[in-house]
């Protein structure tokens, strides 16, 4: 009968099978040589079809484990540096292991009875590292991100439609009549507000861009343009969603000036600092989020810059009498009796019910490092982007898009002969250059493209989570950026049929 992992044996049970997963770690990353295995999706993908099928019996763990590690792309290896994708901290890993051993849940107490205390302690004093007053705030912790900003701006629906139509709208649905739902938010916000709109049967077209600087910071007098707009039109402000930390450039809303604007209107503030948050955790760029206690509700993600494995968002709110239309009361998960003899529920706290203890690793964490120690994470990698968009600057080939806020910054090859120099072209060299460092396994780069229409916007990004990178990985990773670009100048200038300019198509 196959052990189980629980119980007075599952650490014997685990012991072996931990000792063949770390081994077959070690050898797939070996196998791997570099940040990412070489070769084209399509060979990678047969790859794994055959190591899957010829898998089996005790073995399996073996030959997949070491599968996955070939073929994965490593975030801890310095010429990883495309995403919001960091290298989780080897005791967070520990913890999240302790977590599927025991596999609470947290839907209910008798599922989780330390797991349920745990979270409830941590959030209070993740509430207090925003500025929240925790014995008045509430949160969970949520998948990500995208969840957390559904569940912040379902909130603001309930609460601001609420008022307009006249019941509740979690139970009646939103009004097909009267003045149409509006959320603004800036034109680099992230994509899950669309998202987040259209699953709120608000529509995605209910989400009006704000115009952004050359930064991507929003503008604020755009902001106060925008809802003014939106109240001569008789529509409903229902939102202002305030991102402290794009995706691209890792900039940060004037956060104060988007509070007393939302207020003014009646609207909900929500800010998104799945990135940024992590700025909450060092004494230099903790200022760069004044601003962010004035939110209604708040998104945190500690799996970008708080090295935590997948998943571990966050989402708070600043008072919890907010959270109302979230309640649910499930008789055989969390009866009234129960909860009024002692036995606490986080049930109407989330949008999930099978929920794991994510809590935990972060719990551990904080308790290993403390704030200071992941504080000091925090500020390495912002210096290694600053160091990165200096030497960006200063190559003849690379051009710098801003200096960074946080610990990423965008910029592009720009190529040498004078006539590859159509915008299209140029962005045909960088998103060429980019799939070349994927196919040869020597880097993973990120791609974007700035906001607007027509050619030129394509820009390259580097995120920089590992602390332990040096300025010399990062001087590696940029020069090979350039001979990637000067080869697919050198391919584009052999192709036979290759014009001198393109159009915004052929570029993407």
């Amino acid at each position: 009968m196959p052990a189980l992992s629980g119980g007075t044996g599952g650490a014997d049970a685990l012991a072996p099978l931990l000792h063949t997963a770390l081994g077959a770690l070690t050898e797939g990353a070996a196998r791997r040589g570099g940040p990412v295995a070489a070769g084209a999706p399509t060979q990678l993908a047969a790859q794994v079809a055959r190591e899957f099928a010829a898998s089996s019996g005790a073995d399996a763990l073996h030959q997949l484990t070491e599968l996955l590690a070939h073929g994965s792309a490593d975030p801890a290896d310095p010429a990883c540096a495309a995403h919001l994708h960091c290298p989780p901290l080897a005791v967070a890993v520990a913890a999240d292991l302790v977590v599927s051993a025991l596999n609470p849940s947290q839907d209910s107490w008798d599922q989780a009875p330390a797991a349920t205390t745990l979270e409830t302690l941590l959030l209070e004093e993740l509430a207090h590292l925003v500025g929240y007053d925790p014995a008045e705030a509430a949160g969970v912790l949520t998948s990500g991100g995208t969840e957390s900003n559904l569940m912040g701006l379902m909130l603001a629906r309930d609460r601001v439609l609420a008022k307009t139509a006249g019941h509740q709208v979690e139970l009646a649905g939103v009004p097909v009549a009267g003045p149409r739902p509006r959320i603004l938010a800036s034109a680099a916000a992230h994509f899950s507000v669309q998202r987040a709109a259209a699953l709120l049967g608000l529509g995605e077209d209910a989400v009006l861009p704000v115009a952004v600087d050359h930064t991507q910071r929003m503008d604020p007098e755009a902001l106060a343009a925008e809802l003014e707009g939106c109240a001569r039109r008789g529509e409903v402000a229902v939102a202002v969603v305030a991102t402290a930390g794009t995706t691209d450039t890792g900039a940060i809303d004037p956060l104060r000036e988007c509070a007393a604007l939302a207020a003014a209107h009646g609207a909900w503030l929500h800010v998104d600092a799945a990135y940024g948050g992590g700025a909450l955790l060092s004494d230099q760029l903790a200022p760069l989020l004044d601003g962010i206690a004035l939110a209604d509700s708040v998104s945190l993600d500690w799996h970008k810059l708080g090295w935590q494995p997948a998943a571990a968002g966050i989402f708070l709110v600043r008072q919890a009498e907010t959270y109302a239309s979230l309640a649910r009361r499930a008789v055989y998960l969390n009866p009234a009796d129960d909860e009024e003899a002692g036995y606490p529920s986080l049930l109407g706290l989330s949008l999930r019910t099978t929920r794991r203890a994510d809590a935990f690793k972060i719990a551990v964490t904080l308790r290993t490092l403390g704030r200071e120690g992941l504080g000091r994470l925090v500020d390495r990698c912002h210096e290694l982007a600053g160091w990165g968009a200096r030497a960006t600057a200063a190559h003849p080939r690379l051009e710098l898009h801003a200096e960074p806020v946080l610990t990423a910054f965008l910029f592009r090859y720009t190529p040498a002969d004078p006539e590859l120099t159509d915008p299209a072209l140029v962005d045909q060299v960088n998103a060429g250059l980019r799939r070349r460092l994927l196919r040869e396994g020597r880097a993973v780069v990120g791609r974007t493209e700035l906001p607007g229409d027509g050619p030129g916007r394509v820009r390259l990004k580097l995120t920089l989570l590992n602390p332990h990178t040096t300025d010399a990985d990062v001087e590696r990773l940029l020069h090979a950026v350039a001979v990637a670009g000067q080869a697919e100048e050198e391919a584009l200038r052999a192709a036979p049929s290759t014009p001198r300019t393109a159009t915004r198509g052929d570029a993407q």
